[in-house]
């Protein structure tokens, strides 16, 4: 009778390169830097997305005259800029904090 395996440890878990977690990434750091530098880029893909998917309401609500849908497309665009500045400028914020105190964060 075979028994099957239920839970494997993370560390030990073998990635593409044949390499395991553990020799990939020694420490948490590292893997949470490279976290945070994809999440910009994706951020700044869902803002694309948001703004272009505003702009094509835009236009939909300038062809039919309607007041809301032209508000709601602006608010749109408006909320994708926001939200895109507010997490670019918690990366240099971080950036700031690392110069300042000497601590290498990310």
């Amino acid at each position: 009778m075979t028994q099957k395996l239920l839970a494997v440890k993370i560390g030990e878990l073998p990635l593409g390169s044949g390499k395991t977690v553990d020799a990939t990434y020694p420490d948490p750091a590292s893997l949470v830097t490279i976290i945070i530098r994809n999440s910009l880029t994706i951020a700044g893909i869902i803002m694309l997305v948001l703004i272009i998917a505003g702009g094509f309401m835009m236009i939909a609500s300038a062809g039919s005259g309607d007041q809301k849908k032209a508000a709601s497309a602006k608010t749109m665009i408006t909320d994708a800029l926001i939200g895109f500045l507010v997490i670019f400028l918690s990366y240099f914020i971080i950036q700031i904090i690392e110069v300042i105190t000497g601590v290498t964060i990310l």
